[in-house]
């Protein structure tokens, strides 16, 4: 497509689709944020990184998994799993075979307030998903964004 000098492509359609898949996220993430912190006292960022800890094999990964998984900086991963490590929701371990690699494991406490969170997000899920979409609009969406997620 080719663009007239100073024509603003606001209108375009992608342009727009791109912008409410952006403004949906971050409604659905903030508002999900509130509820977990207001009634789990576990800040969103936690829970992904619990959420991830609890699939993961062995119920742990290397710090750098763990970045790559939630999308942080090294830096970012690393303060985050500090305050997680002080609630004692995770530890680190040490990597027999590779002294320079770190896991993070979800400990006892952090499966237990995934648990209590999960719950919380269920019923977030009941009421902000389910309630507004079809069984198939759901199945439609989740293929749409399989797709879009898709490797290249």
């Amino acid at each position: 497509m080719t663009m007239q000098p100073g024509a603003c492509p606001s209108s375009n359609e992608k342009v727009a689709l791109f912008g409410l898949m952006l403004e949906t996220n971050a409604r659905l993430s903030k508002d999900l944020g509130t509820v977990l912190e207001d009634t789990c006292e576990l800040p969103l960022a936690w829970f992904e990184v619990l959420i991830q800890l609890r699939e993961a094999p062995e119920g742990r990964l290397k710090m750098n998994q763990m970045a790559e998984a939630i999308f942080h900086s090294s830096g970012g991963t690393t303060r985050l799993i500090d305050r997680l490590e002080g609630a004692e929701l995770v530890r680190r371990e040490h990597c027999s075979n590779d002294r320079r690699a770190i896991y993070v494991a979800i400990t006892d406490a952090g499966n237990s307030k995934l648990d209590e969170a999960l719950g919380v997000h269920l019923r977030y899920l009941d009421e902000h998903l389910a309630a507004r979409l079809s069984d198939t609009e759901r199945l439609s969406l989740t293929a749409l964004l399989t797709k879009l997620n898709a490797s290249r």
